[in-house]
């Protein structure tokens, strides 16, 4: 079995000069945060690998987040994923990692609140609850309902995960076959507010409306 250094050099062996120089300066969770912020978000209908969002410089919150765990495996932390679990709206991937016992997360979202987090939660429902607030859909409705348990993305590596954009429907399949966690009761969810209209706004900063979820 190929250990954990040899998968991370069979993918800087695939890039070119300028994506290792790219890639070499990703050497903090917040260093990816901010080269997933400065790519465009992708509205296609499609999944891209680690090496197809090096390539073609755009990601949606799925390529983004599978990017990230790669990036954050670079570093020495598991490459886990959650998918977080919505009503009428679209899921959302968060990477996770861990600094002295205490998550973060490393997302690619269309949302301005959906992004990065700083690890200074407890447990990892701690760090799913901190979305709540910004996970909204456009008739303002709060959206979020739960979250997947951390799929460690090590399981896939024998589909060569990091470059081959057939291996991330795989990841999509098992994260569906994931145990879920639901946060809120019928009851809490019949007595939410809608989002008020300046957290609105905040939160739609430097959207694309072509990616979207349409009721």
């Amino acid at each position: 079995m190929r250990t954990n250094e040899e998968r991370v050099t069979d993918f800087e062996r695939t890039l070119t000069a300028k994506d290792r120089r790219i890639v070499a300066r990703l050497d903090s969770p917040f260093k990816i945060q901010t080269f997933l912020d400065g790519v465009p978000y992708s509205a296609e209908n499609r999944y891209r690998s680690p090496l197809s969002v090096l390539r073609d410089r755009k990601a949606h919150c799925y390529d983004g987040g599978v990017f990230a765990a790669a990036m954050l495996r670079r570093l020495g932390h598991a490459p886990l994923v959650i998918d977080m679990i919505p009503w009428r709206d679209d899921n959302h991937m968060l990477a996770l990692f861990k600094n002295d016992g205490q998550w973060g997360a490393v997302a690619k979202s269309n949302f301005a609140g959906l992004r990065y987090r700083e690890p200074v939660y407890r447990t990892v429902r701690e760090l799913v609850m901190s979305y709540f607030e910004g996970f909204f859909n456009l008739k303002r409705e709060r959206t979020l309902r739960g979250y997947t348990l951390p799929l460690n993305l090590k399981a896939f590596d024998r589909l060569n995960w990091l470059v081959d954009d057939t291996a991330m429907d795989a990841i999509a399949d098992r994260l569906d076959q994931v145990r879920k966690v639901f946060l809120l009761s019928r009851r809490m969810i019949r007595r939410l507010t809608r989002v008020d209209p300046r957290s609105y706004q905040s939160g739609l900063v430097g959207i694309d409306m072509a990616g979207v979820y349409r009721l």
